[in-house]
């Protein structure tokens, strides 16, 4: 579990430096998203179904995301797009495509739909908060 956090809290941060975020943000953004992953993850231990702890992180990213942008002055977006990056269902977007070209369709359908799932609940999460 340590290891995921750290993870993910570099997993954001470098995202940060993709997007040009100011240097003494960046921890910031890394927190926001290391954050969000553990939210998912006591989410999804206590039982939630994956969709539901995804809607659930996404939310907290925003809500922690709109009180550091308010406590640095500076957008809300900076955190937030730097802060989802671990709960985007990139492998199973991948693994739906696998399938695709294997001729799977029945198992590409069913990763799909879930990876649309995840994805509006992340969407859905951030529009709520």
């Amino acid at each position: 579990m340590i290891v995921q956090l750290l993870l993910s809290f570099v997993a954001s941060s470098l995202f940060g430096v993709i997007f040009n975020i100011p240097k003494r943000l960046l921890p910031h953004s890394g927190f926001v998203g290391m954050s969000g992953w553990a939210m998912y993850m006591a989410a999804a231990r206590s039982g939630v179904d994956g969709v539901a702890a995804t809607f659930a992180a996404a939310f907290f990213v925003a809500f922690v995301s709109n009180g550091f942008a308010r406590r640095y002055r500076t957008p809300a977006t900076i955190f937030i797009v730097s802060g989802i990056i671990p709960l985007v269902p990139g492998g199973t977007a991948f693994d739906a495509m696998r399938h695709v070209v294997m001729n799977d369709y029945n198992a590409a359908i069913s990763l799909a739909a879930k990876a649309f799932m995840i994805s509006g609940a992340i969407a859905m999460g951030l529009i709520f908060s």
